[in-house]
């Protein structure tokens, strides 16, 4: 990782393991209440909903200042870093009230109020080089003992927040229309704690702690957009672009005032989320059917590490990269009933949706 591999056992090029799981969730429930000129609406979203596993196999070095200290190879100036085990979960949900109020056939504007409701978990395990976990020797993967286990970080949190929504639409004609909106991310306080293990006994008992704070906060980002849709004139096609900036930044922003989380030597930048879909309704027919398609970016919002000098964060938090997304779907319309069908596809993830509306 820093130096010349020797090409023995895992002290070569950086490898990168993939790891596959499923996750169903209901996304997305609501109630729609429309009045003449208004309407009100109650709704449920499922923002966020995912756990990881990540772990370190073999970090060398040949810097012997380094910090922290990694284990040499005796006789040599080949060192290897301590391997980590991280597990992550998280779980957040919204709850919105929203009106909408038409103010002319032209011009419609909206607010809600978001309740947000969310639980973080990450638990990180960092086990030392040594024999009693190195089975194959020095260059050989870690087997993770619990003897070798000289700490652990613990995070959690498990809080609630409010946010404001507020939207825009208007109609310059009969072919086009422009929205726009803002929503506010919820923020959550948490605990951060980093007990010793069984490689610091003695002189630090098990458990003994080095670092505790409470109060830490984790910010969800603000995100606003712009859109604009262009439907034909019989009504049959309809062609939109949508414009979202998310700005990520303000969840490092929000972790770094903390003690106990430094982020001084990461960065988190905010992106532009690009969408593009068209559709066409098959008008004549009984149901009504409609076909869709789209593209979209989801750029690139991990934290990576800015440290030049620092090997070890830079081979742990390299950043990522963009994708594309495609989308297909298809909707059916009945006289109260309306179903749709969409699958989006990209090059990390794949994900279908199943959509029921049923007017009363």
């Amino acid at each position: 990782m820093h130096g010349e591999p020797t090409g023995l056992g895992l002290d070569g090029p950086i490898r990168v393991g993939v790891a596959e799981f499923d996750a169903t969730a209901l996304s997305f429930l609501s109630y729609v209440y429309p009045g003449r000129n208004w309407t009100l609406a109650l709704s449920r979203h499922q923002s966020a909903k995912f756990e990881a596993f990540t772990q370190t196999q073999g970090l060398f070095t040949d810097d012997l200042e380094d910090d922290p200290q990694p284990r040499c190879l005796e006789g040599t100036n080949v060192c290897r870093y301590p391997d980590f085990q991280r597990t992550t979960e998280a779980d957040i949900t919204s709850t919105a009230l929203s009106f909408a109020y038409r103010l002319s056939d032209a011009l419609s504007f909206g607010l809600g109020l978001s309740y947000f409701q969310g639980t973080f978990q990450m638990d990180q395990d960092t086990y030392l080089p040594v024999d009693e976990t190195l089975p194959e020797g020095f260059f050989g993967p870690n087997a993770y003992v619990s003897e070798a286990r000289y700490g652990s970080g613990l995070y959690g949190f498990d809080d609630e927040d409010w946010g404001l929504n507020l939207g825009l639409l208007w109609f310059p004609n009969r072919q086009w229309s422009v929205a726009g909106f803002f929503r506010q991310g919820g923020e959550f306080l948490g605990t951060g704690v980093e007990v010793s293990g069984p490689a610091l006994d003695p002189p630090f008992p098990v458990g003994t702690i080095g670092a505790e704070e409470s109060g830490i906060p984790l910010g969800t980002p603000n995100v606003f957009g712009l859109g604009v849709a262009y439907r034909s004139k019989e009504g049959s096609w309809t062609a939109s672009f949508e414009w979202d900036r998310v700005l990520y930044s303000e969840i490092l922003e929000s972790i770094g005032s903390a003690d106990l989380i430094g982020t001084e030597t990461v960065r988190l930048d905010d992106a532009d989320e690009l969408r593009l879909g068209v559709e066409y309704a098959f008008r004549r027919w009984t149901p009504l059917l409609a076909v869709r398609g789209g593209v979209w970016s989801n750029p690139d919002h991990s934290i990576r590490s800015i440290e030049s000098e620092d090997p070890l964060e830079l081979a742990v938090l390299p950043g990522g990269e963009g994708d594309v997304h495609f989308a297909l779907g298809l909707g059916i319309a009945f006289k109260d009933l309306q179903i749709d069908l969409a699958v989006d596809f990209s090059d990390l993830v794949e994900t279908a949706a199943l959509s029921l509306i049923y007017q009363f």
